[in-house]
């Protein structure tokens, strides 16, 4: 059994169940926070074990992803993906939601002063601007149901501190100096795709070279369940962030600070459709 296996059977011994929101079956840690009450109690001790463990995981798998062999190959993220829900399975399969949607317009009013919306709002570019973290989210939220998106983001236009995940209405969307603006505070959370690190409030460190996301990334948020994860490729990578607050609404969103980043955002599919399409917010003009 090699280095990769033995890790993967370890922490899958610790999600070994996939429950119906897709959520324990897990390539992802448990959610990187907990309140300042809970930093010395058990529950803290099992997340930072959980980290540590998926640190692990991560840094064995791009290790040997990564060497002097060739660049990672679709069956190289496969070797992190779990199953799906047959719920997400459905939604999958199914026809996603035609081109033009409002569901899948960046907001004009929700956006940092260095991004350009582009005539149809799906894709937003980022002007030169030094020492700037930059970010953008969605133009509608949600607050219950399973809902994907799609975001394209080219990775050579990506930079350092490239993050897609989710923020609240009021997260702050831009600040001095180069980070990771998404997830940096506990109004957002957030995959930085350039260091698999995630983020809420603070930062997972993963060592080893990073194994390079392709361009097109799909936001899984079941807003039911309070939890968000990531697929890249047909392969899903199980929750990366739980304990999403429940009736709050959430906006897909990203950050970056890199002059010249274009990334598109497109709304695939909820489920169900009749009941979890309930916008609280809509930009003016939209």
């Amino acid at each position: 059994m090699g280095p990769l296996n033995e890790v993967t059977s370890d922490w899958c011994k610790l999600s070994e169940d996939v429950t119906s929101g897709y959520g324990r079956g897990s390539r992802f840690p448990s959610s990187p926070h907990c309140c300042a009450s809970e930093r010395q109690g058990p529950s803290c001790i099992k997340n930072c074990l959980e980290l540590s463990l998926m640190g692990l995981l991560l840094s064995v798998w791009m290790s040997e992803m990564t060497g002097d062999g060739p660049a990672p190959s679709s069956s190289a993220l496969e070797t992190l993906a779990v199953p799906t829900s047959s719920r997400l399975s459905v939604m999958l399969h199914s026809s996603p939601i035609g081109s033009g949607d409002t569901r899948s317009h960046w907001s004009t009013s929700h956006c940092s002063p260095h991004f350009l919306l582009s005539p149809c709002r799906e894709e937003v570019t980022r002007t030169p601007a030094e020492q700037s973290s930059d970010g953008v989210r969605a133009a509608e939220g949600v607050s219950s149901g399973l809902h994907v998106w799609e975001v394209l983001w080219s990775p050579a236009h990506r930079g350092s501190h490239a993050v897609i995940g989710v923020s609240c209405a009021n997260c702050p969307l831009q600040a001095s100096g180069y980070s990771a603006l998404l997830g940096g505070g506990p109004q957002s959370w957030g995959w930085e795709l350039g260091t698999n690190q995630l983020w809420h409030g603070i930062g997972l460190k993963t060592p080893g070279s990073a194994v390079e996301i392709p361009e097109r990334v799909l936001l899984v948020l079941d807003a039911d369940a309070g939890t968000l994860g990531y697929m890249v490729e047909e392969s899903f990578f199980g929750v990366a962030f739980e304990d999403l607050p429940h009736g709050v609404e959430l906006f897909p969103a990203v950050s970056s600070v890199r002059g010249g980043a274009s990334i598109r955002l497109r709304y695939l599919n909820a489920r169900p459709i009749s009941h979890t399409y309930l916008p609280h917010h809509v930009d003016s003009g939209t």
